[in-house]
């Protein structure tokens, strides 16, 4: 990530208050596990990692921004839960290793990412997923072009070794059009 990108992020995150988890995400809960390792991918201050964190799972936070990651992982001390949270220019180091029970990814677009989605989740792991589309732009000015979805683009970026739960484009309750996924790799024979 370019300094000035990273700089940007700090000062987004900075001024930001708390967020609550993604509404999207929490709608899963009966659907997701309980134990093992989750990864949250460029999930900023952490709303969605201390939420599964909360949930059991031992979570480990991608993020760009050091303001974010500290913000998260000062409200994990503060709530008491496992958080580990590392800096990572996703564009060049990439997915850690796995395998993760969940993988999340939401509003981050890196295209080349979901190949290492499907390597990295143990077997009968979940992936989430959501991002605007460029129907989004209809009420919306952004996310800008880099960074919305084509419509129907996002069935295409699945790789054949998820089976897809489900995969819906729509206006979202929260006012978004948003493509949202939810994929599992084959359990273990």
């Amino acid at each position: 990530m370019p300094d000035t990108d990273r700089e940007r992020w700090d000062a987004k995150w900075r001024a930001a208050t708390p967020k609550q988890p993604s509404p999207f995400l929490v709608g899963l809960d009966a659907a997701l596990p309980r134990v093992g390792r989750a990864l949250d991918v460029a999930g900023g201050p952490g709303h969605d990692a201390l939420w599964l964190a909360a949930r059991g799972l031992a979570v480990t936070l991608v993020d760009g921004s050091f303001v974010a990651l500290e913000r998260a992982r000062a409200e994990a001390a503060r709530r008491g839960l496992p958080l580990a949270a590392e800096a990572r220019d996703l564009e060049v180091a990439g997915l850690p290793e796995g395998p993760f029970a969940v993988v999340v990814c939401l509003n981050y677009l890196q295209r080349s990412l979901f190949p290492r989605f499907a390597e990295v989740l143990a077997p009968g792991g979940v992936l989430v997923f959501s991002q605007p589309t460029r129907t989004n732009l209809e009420r919306h000015p952004k996310p800008g072009p880099r960074f919305f979805l084509e419509p129907g683009e996002l069935a295409s970026l699945v790789p054949a070794s998820l089976a897809v739960v489900s995969l819906v484009e729509d206006w979202t309750a929260e006012g978004r059009h948003e493509a949202r996924l939810v994929a599992r790799r084959a359990p273990a024979r």
